[in-house]
């Protein structure tokens, strides 16, 4: 069994390493602007999650959970845009080559 305090600061390094490891892959889909491979309803469920565990992490004072998702949520928010936009784009540029 961990004691509580130890187990409230394993939040702040779990907070760290996951936020990390999504900073590159938000960076070279922001960067590249390809999302081909990207689901949109995934990152529609992610973008909604990360939102409810800052709401949360709000709620409880929880400071690994406030900054890890304040953090998160606008580079999953602008990947979830950027996917839509890109989606429309090609929406459109396939619309227009289409015989009328």
């Amino acid at each position: 069994m961990i004691p509580d305090p130890l187990l409230h600061w394993l939040g702040y390094p779990a907070a760290v390493l996951t936020t990390l490891a999504f900073v590159p892959q938000a960076w070279l889909t922001l960067r590249t602007r390809n999302v081909s491979g990207i689901s949109a309803l995934t990152y529609v469920a992610f973008t909604v999650g990360v939102t409810l565990w800052l709401i949360y992490g709000w709620h409880e004072q929880d400071w690994a959970l406030i900054v890890a998702n304040a953090v998160t949520l606008p580079l999953a928010a602008s990947i979830l845009v950027t996917k839509l936009r890109e989606d429309a784009r090609v929406r459109r540029s396939h619309a227009e080559r289409r015989p009328h």
